[in-house]
This record gives C-alpha cells, sequence and structure tokens, in this order.
C-alpha cells in the first residue's frame, strides 16, 4: 500500500441521496417565430439591403440552441437579399488558430452546413482605433471588411470581473471580434481594468466598423432561452447593461450552503469562460469578483470532449484525477492565460490517482467537525444544476426546502474497476 492509499484508508464516503432543484422560469419554445419577430422591427432587418457581406459572429459558448439560433439569423439574412457568413468570434480560444477556432463552432454544432453559410476563420486583424489610455482597438479583418456585422451571444455575469458589460454583446465585440491580438491587449492591465477596457473599446468599435444589430439571449436557471432581443447598434451598451441585470436574477445556484465539498464531474470552455463557473462554484481566478457558494474542499473529475483539452478553471480546484491531467493540451490551456495575462485558471491542484481517491482526499481534508456529517454536493458541470447529488447530512435540510424534489433514497457511491464513479 502506498503512502497515499494509506492516508486515507480509514476515510469513508457519505452515502449520498439525488434530488432535483426546482427554479421559477420562463422559456422561449418558437425560437423562430422570436427571431422573426426582432428582425421585422424598425433598424433591424430593414438595415440589410441585397447584395450586402454580412460577417455573422458566433463565439466559443454553448449557447442554449445555438445552431439554430444561427441557422435562423442567417435565413433572415438571406431573406432580405444579403449574403452572410459566419466568423469565429472567440479571442484566443481553439488554440488561437483559425483552424481550432473552427473546430470549436463545430463542436458547437455550427458547421457551414448547419448555418446555411460559409465559415470564414482567420486570426487576422485590422486596428480601428484607440481608447484614452493608448490601447489599440482590433478587429477580425473578414468583420471589418464586410459590408455589415450582426454579434450573436448570451447575456450573463462574467466570471473574472464585475462592470456595467461583463459577458455580453460588448465583450463580444472587444474580445471575440478582437481575435488573440484584440484579446490580449484588452487584458493587458490585468482583469483590475477589464470593465474600463471592455466597456471603451466596444464604444471605439461600434462608432469606427459597420456594426448593423446583435442578437442578445439571456437564459434561464435550466440554460434555456428565457429572453431574446435583436439590439440596434447604438443601443447595444445601454442593453446590454439592462439584460446583465436580468441575467443575474435568473442564474442557477446550489440551493445548499456552505458545503464541505463541492464535486464537479466535467470542465470545459464551452460550458464557462473558466471551465467552471465561478459564479456557481464561488471559486474566482481573480480578486476582481465575488459570489456563490461557499465550499471548503473543491474536485474536478474530468474534461468534457469539447473543451478540446482547454483546462482553463481547474487551478481553482483542490484535487482532480489522472484521467483529466492526461487530456489537458497545455498548448490551448496555455495560450488562453497568456492571452489574458492570468495565470491562475491553469495551476495544478492535487493529482490523485482516480475518482474515488480525489473524493475520499477532498473528504478527509474538508475540515468538517464531524466527518460522519460531511456536507457534499455532486454536479454534472454549472450549467446543469436542476438534478444534483447531495450527500445524506444535507437530507434534512433538502426535505425542509420546497424548491428541492427528493428523487432517491440514500445509498453508497459506487466505482468502477478502474475507480471511476458510476451513475
Amino acid at each position: 500500500m502506498g503512502i497515499i492509499q494509506e492516508l486515507l484508508k480509514d476515510t469513508e464516503l457519505p452515502r449520498v441521496v439525488k434530488v432535483r432543484q426546482k427554479f421559477n422560469v420562463t422559456e422561449i419554445n418558437d425560437i423562430a417565430a422570436a427571431i422573426k419577430q426582432e428582425f421585422a422591427k424598425e433598424n433591424i432587418g430593414d438595415r440589410i439591403k441585397p447584395g450586402m457581406r454580412i460577417a455573422v459572429a458566433v463565439g466559443s459558448r454553448g449557447l442554449n440552441r445555438i445552431p439554430e439560433l444561427v441557422r435562423l439569423t442567417v435565413q433572415e439574412i438571406k431573406q432580405r437579399g444579403g449574403e452572410p457568413f459566419v466568423v469565429p468570434a472567440m479571442g484566443s480560444h481553439g488554440g488561437a488558430t483559425a483552424a481550432g477556432q473552427e473546430q470549436v463552432l463545430a463542436n458547437l454544432g455550427v458547421t457551414a452546413e448547419s448555418a446555411g453559410c460559409p465559415i470564414v476563420s482567420s486570426m487576422e486583424v485590422v486596428e480601428i482605433g484607440k481608447i484614452a489610455n493608448g490601447l489599440p482597438v482590433h478587429m477580425d479583418k473578414n468583420a471589418y471588411e464586410a459590408d455589415g456585422i450582426v454579434i450573436i451571444n448570451r447575456i450573463k455575469p462574467h466570471t473574472a470581473y464585475r462592470g456595467p458589460c461583463e459577458s455580453g454583446l460588448a465583450k463580444m465585440l472587444v474580445i471575440g471580434l478582437g481575435k488573440q491580438k484584440g484579446a490580449e491587449t484588452c487584458h493587458k492591465y490585468s482583469f483590475k481594468h477589464m470593465a474600463e477596457h471592455v466597456f471603451e473599446m466596444a464604444k471605439v468599435k461600434i462608432a469606427n466598423s459597420k456594426i448593423l444589430f446583435g442578437i442578445a439571449t439571456v437564459e434561464n436557471a435550466y440554460d434555456r432561452i428565457s429572453t431574446l432581443l435583436a439590439v440596434p447598434a447604438e443601443n447595444i451598451m445601454e442593453v446590454d447593461q439592462k439584460l446583465l441585470f436580468e441575467a443575474k436574477e435568473k442564474m442557477p445556484r446550489i440551493l445548499f450552503d456552505p458545503v464541505d465539498v463541492l464535486v464537479v464531474d466535467q470542465l470545459g470552455k464551452e460550458i464557462s469562460g473558466d471551465g467552471m463557473d465561478p459564479n456557481i462554484t464561488g471559486r474566482f481566478p481573480t480578486p476582481y469578483a465575488s459570489g456563490g457558494l461557499d465550499a471548503n474542499k473543491v474536485v474536478v473529475l474530468d474534461l468534457t470532449e469539447g473543451t478540446h483539452g482547454n483546462a482553463c478553471g481547474i487551478g481553482v480546484a483542490d484535487y482532480t484525477t489522472r484521467k483529466l491531467f492526461n487530456k489537458i493540451d497545455f498548448d490551448y490551456t496555455y495560450a488562453n492565460c497568456i492571452t489574458n495575462t492570468t495565470p491562475a485558471p491553469a495551476r495544478m491542484p492535487m493529482i490523485m490517482a482516480d475518482d474515488r481517491e480525489a473524493l475520499l482526499a477532498a473528504v478527509k481534508t474538508c475540515n468538517a467537525r464531524d466527518m460522519s456529517k460531511v456536507k457534499l454536493v455532486r454536479i454534472k458541470d454549472t450549467l446543469h444544476l436542476k438534478d444534483i447529488i447531495i450527500s445524506e447530512a444535507l437530507l434534512e435540510a433538502a426535505q425542509a426546502n420546497p424548491d428541492i424534489e427528493i428523487c432517491s433514497e440514500p445509498m453508497d457511491m459506487v466505482f468502477d474497476d478502474d475507480g471511476n464513479l458510476i451513475g
């Protein structure tokens, strides 16, 4: 028996219970009708003239129904005589390469076939202005040279800073369409100044490029579209701020707080810019944002397939597994961190042999006063918080909460022969 096994041999894992969290939600079911309605508004669809080449900016996040949103937007542009093409708008993601960014879109289900138009991926940018402190503002060259630009993005709180505009249309303009060079410039003076940079650079882009409008969505607590708006370029900054308040109100959360151990099955860039959304986990990579869960120890077990080895966000965990470590593409991960000037998301937690050993280590070191009553929560990822797993010590709190449905009897955690969790 090795030293780690010897240290953990007397640690017991708590029994667990499956529960369902309930959130008050609204949802738009007929996305096609919503898009058609938005395009019919003044200063939206009528800005597209026959023969115009229109760049449709699409990012790297797993927005709800993103292939459908892109396809319907492209259809509406074509119906007005426009000639659309999709531009990956994702800063340094995809390894900061044109091929890598096109592959990120494909992983999200956005291809030339699904969109109904070409995908034009390049890392080439042009400088289109400067902000007051002298930093240059960059724009994807293909988008800049088009006759018009339409951006599609979800509005939600950022994972590393707070400001009037966080993750939304303005950030898509600045960092997404800035490609690697623009993203690096925006992050130049750290996340401490990101709110200022995003706001000022977005205004420069709106003034100096052919932005027509944006398609903004807000998702409910089950990650389904609850708001969809087409926003004229001149209103983007105002609406971006307004929808951020709505997005914060609609965000899901873990209805048990604090906990001793949080277990996250998988992290990925398509789930959050930080792999695991800190607004959920409470673990932030910078001191410029706060909130979320109070968890003594955080365990992450695996990477999503769609993250392509980008393990940004692993640095806030305390424990991980050998299987996750073996999937890391350090070039993809480090390119992301060097661009945003923040190495913290790529730092390594303790790497344990398998799921079972990682959980045992987290439980042993969680500083619970009564080790027989460890409060543990397990989630698939930070996008999916409807069905979660809790330890038996949280069962009483769950039974007392009308927004929690008990879905199973207490049971032991089960592992396969390789030490991986089953179920």
